[in-house]
């Protein structure tokens, strides 16, 4: 029998995640941390050890005791107890989110240079374009939902730029990223959400199927060009493994951005001295988006499986054991971070692991802090009055991918 069963429950004596949760999860992770380090909880995957302070979480993903691989295991795991295809299973592990050494590093270094400085530098223009473009179409609207209007559409179409897919479906596209991030940050998912999640990824193979057959007649300037290439020169090592990267890009270069954006601006205009601050100085925007992803990180938290057993904190952690580092709660550890639960736009060293750490740190992560700054920078000069137009925003009921249903705002 395994230690864990016998190991100690979790100090709140209530389920962690409820709708008290779901609106703020700070305090139940100060109660946690508070408690100790680390603490068991059948509440997450049939059984998962939380950690809860700052340099657990960073050691932990810098940990190749840690695996990265075997997250994909639960993930497997709960689609085929809920009747999900072979297919959905096998695609989903293949993506380079639940990889290790060494075919981390293969993929990883192949979609590398579409994120890296210089590229980023070329598409700034394209991302202000489509920005201004989102922007000039509310010019007449007193009152606007910010994700709808803004925070959903703008990170689709820039990460539809990168893969050279300008055409998509932008509504469907929306719609199967829902679907899987409801599957993935449920800490026990429902029949019906592996059911969709399922019908999701699989619409969006069939889809990058056509993209991929039209990019092989017409090569273009553009990362699906790129990978098609690494395919035929067998660094992709098959059709399979090159459909769950386009898939895992599509969906995860559209889901954090979006929730950077409405998280970000709803912290700002919900603190308006902060707001005041960057009107006065814009050029402190790029230093504002880091301490907003310490502040209420799009991803609260990550899993890991332990390769090997071994003690942490006085608890034995068994071969195999779900870890989950909650970065949520390691973004605001009093021992990390001096007045951890303010807002401070102008923090020398927000230090944030909403991206992670090591060499899983997220791919997009430069991507994602550029969008969120390009669009604060044109929302102060366009509108510097703008407001809350409800201080009670309805929050997606999804604990690992936190984000805004909707962001009514307005302006003065």
């Amino acid at each position: 029998m395994s230690a864990v069963l016998t190991s100690p429950p979790h100090p709140l004596g209530r389920p962690i995640v409820d709708a008290a949760f779901l609106a703020n999860p700070y305090p139940t992770y100060q109660a946690l941390r508070e408690a100790g380090p680390i603490h068991w909880s059948e509440e997450f995957f049939g059984g998962a050890w939380l950690l809860t302070r700052h340099a657990d979480v960073e050691g932990v993903l810098r940990d190749p005791r840690f695996a990265a691989q075997r997250t994909g295991g639960w993930v497997n795991q709960a689609a085929a107890e809920r009747g999900a295809l072979a297919g959905f299973q096998q695609l989903f592990a293949r993506a380079l989110l639940f990889l290790d050494a060494p075919d981390h590093g293969r993929l990883r270094a192949l979609l590398q240079p579409a994120f890296r400085p210089e590229a980023l530098a070329r598409l700034r223009p394209q991302i202000e374009r489509i920005a201004d473009e989102l922007i000039d179409g509310l010019d007449h609207a007193d009152e606007f939902d910010f994700i709808a209007r803004l925070a959903r559409p703008l990170p689709v179409r820039v990460i539809s730029a990168i893969l050279g897919i300008e055409g998509a479906d932008r509504a469907e596209v929306m719609a199967w990223s829902d679907d899987l991030a409801a599957f993935i940050g449920a800490p026990e998912p429902s029949q019906e959400q592996a059911r969709r999640a399922q019908a999701s990824l699989l619409a969006m193979t069939r889809y990058f199927q056509a993209q991929l057959a039209a990019k092989r007649a017409a090569p273009g300037d553009d990362l699906l060009s790129e990978l098609l290439k690494a395919r035929e020169r067998g660094e992709i090592r098959d059709d399979a493994e090159l459909l769950a990267q386009c898939a895992m890009l599509l969906f995860a270069g559209h889901e954090t951005t979006r929730n950077l954006l409405g998280n970000g601006l709803f912290a700002l205009l919900s603190h308006p001295e902060q707001w005041a601050g960057l009107r006065q100085d814009p050029a402190g925007v790029p230093g504002a988006v880091r301490e907003l992803l310490r502040y209420d990180s799009p991803v609260q938290y990550t899993g890991r499986r332990v390769t090997t057993d071994l003690m942490l904190h006085g608890q034995r952690l068994r071969r195999g054991d779900l870890v989950l580092a909650l970065i949520g709660s390691a973004n605001r550890d009093p021992a990390r971070h001096a007045l951890a639960e303010a807002l401070d736009i102008t923090r020398a060293d927000p230090g944030a692991l909403s991206f992670g750490s090591g060499v899983h740190v997220c791919l997009g992560a430069a991507l994602t802090r550029l969008e969120a700054e390009v669009v604060l920078g044109r929302l102060l000069v366009r509108w510097p009055d703008l407001q809350l137009a409800s201080t009670q925003p309805q929050w997606c009921a999804n604990p690992a991918y936190r984000g805004l249903a909707a962001l009514p705002l307005r302006r003065a």
